[in-house]
């Protein structure tokens, strides 16, 4: 009887989460820049690059994102072949539909000052955040290293669909997408109408210079080979690469005081892909001090965690170049995740994360979640669009984008939010 009980509940929990997953999230197909081969703009198989497209309606027609897909980077000629025939290489392997959910939402509800504008998710084939421009091709491997030109061809062809008639407009892009955000803001801005709104936004893109738990500078040696494999260095800042070696103008820390444009930072204190590939690579933690720790943050031991609370204040120190300004906006939170703004749960939903000074307890987000259900699964039930949450990410990006208000905030260590969505990857 209970073994049956436990099916039926299974089977319900199973449909309830399709449901608000089909509620959440719609399908939009790829479209291939195949005019842009001409120009060398191509993935590193030499495909041509591609994006996923959704019309902007009502008063959002003339606003634009612009969103870069990331995916980490490959530093080496043997490294970027073991990518080319992925999608993170070619075109030819890439879902060809994607599910838009939380900043690409088209629903008001789930993405309340960007549901109805024309939204962009470019597909990241390059393997150096946008940056690379090599000319010669070696007919050995047929790698193309033209980062660069993509974007360069993803804005041109933007601007023909529209996009030079702008009012509104935002860079935005997750992990090595946000990266590209960054160091590509202020060339951004330039490619954009002088009349129209211009703002960046980096998920998940601000990797810092950190030492691995054994000490070595692996994440720094990485960044260098990048620039030099993909030729990167001309298409750095070069009110970076014009003080330091440009391998090291690839840290969001030594470019983000000269960027002119407004710029949003989002990130995670603890973020998960930084801790397990900045902190602790297989090679840069040949002992294993965090082996465990970083596939689950709640299971790390006292001392695990006094490690990870020493990344976190080196993290914090990192962002002093941001500064006060209210050009500049932050939210970073103490939670162990890695791109929040493209999925609805950690965007804005009842229970997506908030900071410490609107934290809520368990009980209300039980409560929370269940009004969430009978608003979008049973919408005749007479309950508001959703909850306030002053202090979620689309509620803080959005204020700062319009101008409604500032937004600088950094949440408290671990574990002190229990509205953090951790990543789990056990």
């Amino acid at each position: 009887m209970e073994d049956a009980r436990l099916g039926r509940w299974l089977v319900l929990g199973t449909l309830l989460t399709l449901l608000l997953l089909r509620a959440e999230g719609f399908p939009v197909q790829i479209t291939y820049l195949t005019e842009a081969i001409a120009k060398g703009a191509v993935c590193l198989d030499g495909s041509p690059p591609a994006y996923h497209f959704s019309e902007g309606f009502g008063a959002g027609v003339n606003n634009w994102l612009v969103f870069f897909e990331g995916g980490g980077w490959c530093s080496s000629v043997a490294d970027c072949l073991a990518r080319r025939d992925t999608r993170l290489g070619s075109s030819n392997y890439m879902d060809k539909e994607l599910s838009f959910s939380g900043i690409f939402s088209n629903m008001q509800n789930y993405n309340p000052d960007f549901y109805n504008w024309n939204k962009v998710k470019v597909r990241y084939c390059d393997g150096a955040s946008y940056t690379g421009d090599v000319e010669a091709v070696d007919p050995k491997t047929n790698l193309h290293f033209r980062g660069a030109r993509i974007f360069q061809a993803v804005i041109d062809n933007l601007m023909s669909r529209g996009m030079n008639n702008a009012e509104n407009t935002i860079l935005a892009g997750c992990s090595a997408g946000g990266l590209a955000a960054i160091l590509n803001c202020d060339r951004f801005r330039d490619l954009i109408p002088a009349k129209t709104k211009v703002k960046c936004f980096a998920d998940a893109g601000y990797f810092i210079n950190a030492k691995t738990v054994s000490g070595a500078s692996h994440i720094e040696e990485v960044y260098g080979q990048v620039v030099a494999t993909h030729d990167s260095a001309k298409n750095l800042p070069t009110s970076c690469t014009s003080r330091m070696e440009p391998g090291l103008c690839f840290f969001p820390q030594n470019v983000i005081s000269q960027i002119q444009t407004p710029i949003f930072i989002l990130n995670a204190a603890y973020d998960s892909w930084q801790v397990k590939n900045i902190l602790a690579p297989g090679v840069g933690d040949p002992t294993g001090v965090l082996r465990t720790c970083k596939l689950n943050i709640d299971k790390c031991s006292s001392n695990q965690l006094n490690i990870l609370q020493d990344y976190r204040m080196q993290f914090l120190n990192a962002l002093t170049g941001v500064s006060s300004s209210p050009s500049r906006g932050m939210f970073i939170d103490g939670c162990y995740a890695h791109c929040q703004a493209g999925t609805q749960e950690t965007w804005l939903r009842t229970d997506s994360p908030v900071l410490a000074g609107t934290v809520r307890t368990k009980s209300w987000n039980i409560l929370s979640q269940a009004i969430f259900f009978f608003k979008f699964i049973a919408p005749s039930a007479n309950f508001p669009d959703h909850l306030p949450c002053l202090q979620s990410i689309a509620k803080a990006f959005g204020d700062w984008y319009f101008d409604r208000k500032p937004f600088q905030e950094i949440d408290c260590a671990y574990p002190c939010n229990p509205t953090c969505h951790n990543r789990d990857f056990e």
